[in-house]
């Protein structure tokens, strides 16, 4: 997997750019996928469209500044595959955290490893990060093997952190190095 045409956010099959107002369908419409949402963080309530047209156009505006980005997975034709977005930043001891959607329809297709792959060269490499982690939950198990496959190593368990569904779920904490992660991809 090496860049396209000079640029350090694409592939051969898809690329990172920031929010445009014309995602908002998309964001819309996975707000409305109830199992989704609950893979990923927890199911809220439900938001009206000027309400989630507004944190769009906020997600618009963001310049990476602070290290912290929310990135649009798309097709070199456009097409919306999802989102991923850095958080948890510790610049001091250069470490981050980054949660990761992909479209139902678009799973299974490698565009979420291709995504993560991306970003970690480009905060590994570019903005000097020696180490990240990802938070998944134990009922999670496509985002389980996902890391597992990545080459994340399970570094803990929480137990009992994540309620949803009528039950307690313990979240599960992966991490890889630069070095690993250079091992692997380099």
């Amino acid at each position: 997997m090496t860049p396209i045409d000079g640029n350090i956010f694409a592939t051969d099959r898809i690329r990172l750019r920031g929010v445009e107002e014309t995602d908002f369908d998309y964001f819309f419409k996975w707000e409305l996928d109830s199992e989704s949402a609950r893979m990923d963080d927890e199911i809220w309530y439900p938001t009206s469209s000027a309400s989630r047209r507004e944190w769009v156009q906020s997600q618009t505006k963001l310049t990476g500044a602070d290290d912290e980005f929310r990135f649009t997975i798309v097709t070199h034709d456009n097409i919306v595959l999802g989102t991923l977005n850095t958080h948890t930043i510790n610049r001091r001891c250069g470490t981050f955290m980054y949660g990761v959607y992909i479209a139902p329809e678009q799973r299974k297709k490698g565009y979420a490893s291709e995504a993560i792959k991306l970003t970690l060269r480009y905060y590994f490499h570019e903005r000097r990060y020696q180490k990240v982690n990802a938070e998944v939950y134990a009922f999670n198990a496509a985002s389980i093997q996902l890391h597992e496959q990545f080459g994340f190593m399970l570094e803990g368990r929480l137990r009992r952190m994540v309620y949803t569904n009528g039950a307690y779920h313990d979240a599960l904490i992966y991490g890889m190095t630069r070095e690993e992660f250079e091992a692997k991809y380099t």
